[in-house]
């Protein structure tokens, strides 16, 4: 069965409160955004044990985090934070997060008209 001080990602993953249900660690796992000690994980069977360092990639940031011991339930967020240790990066600094929003521009004349290019047709061809 399980060797001892051992445990599924996916049984970590939810007891730790990265995720709000199993099946979706496992969907973490398998959609291959989840590393263990820089290898990803194939399965969400895959084992981890204290010691091991996994990068996470969830909902666009990324987390590090040493796993300190393996759970027994998924209790209140105190318990959870025993489980590991956060050694992430900072997050980025708000003037590139805002950067990214700005919606991309379009070439002119790719497309369908704007609502703008469109009052601008039709005032051109209404001078008549």
């Amino acid at each position: 069965m399980v060797a001892e001080g051992r445990q599924r990602i996916d049984k970590w993953l939810f007891f730790s409160r990265a995720v709000k249900s199993r099946s979706l660690a496992a969907k973490l796992v398998v959609a291959g955004r989840v590393r263990i000690n820089s290898d990803k994980a194939a399965q969400a069977s895959d084992l981890v044990k204290p010691g091991d360092v996994l990068t996470i990639t969830h909902e666009r940031r990324i987390f590090v985090w040493k796993v300190l011991g393996t759970g027994t339930r998924r209790g209140p967020a105190e318990e959870a934070r025993t489980l590991y240790e956060d050694m992430s990066p900072p997050p980025a600094p708000k003037g590139e997060a805002v950067a990214d929003a700005i919606p991309a521009l379009r070439e002119a004349g790719s497309g369908r008209p704007t609502k703008k290019e469109r009052r601008q047709t039709d005032r051109l061809f209404s001078e008549d």
